[in-house]
């Protein structure tokens, strides 16, 4: 089985291009990956596909995404 695991959210970073699909966990704000999403931010990566629960409010988790206009496509399940 190929070993998917990484060191640093760095790493995770520098595999994400303008127009990649994410999965993202978490219920709500709840389990989110805060340091995911604002290294998503930071970096100004855009056209995101969204995979997740929820599409989020307020100014927290998968929200700050969409206010950032960096979603282009949410994929979710409530």
């Amino acid at each position: 089985m190929i070993d998917k695991s990484s060191a640093s959210i760095t790493e995770v970073l520098s595999h994400i291009k303008d127009g990649s699909t994410i999965m993202i966990g978490g219920f709500g704000t709840a389990g989110q990956p805060a340091e995911l999403i604002d290294g998503l931010l930071d970096l100004g990566i855009k056209d995101l596909t969204i995979v997740s629960n929820n599409a989020g409010n307020g100014d927290y988790g998968l929200a700050k995404l969409l206010k950032a206009g960096a979603v282009k496509k949410v994929i979710c399940s409530f």
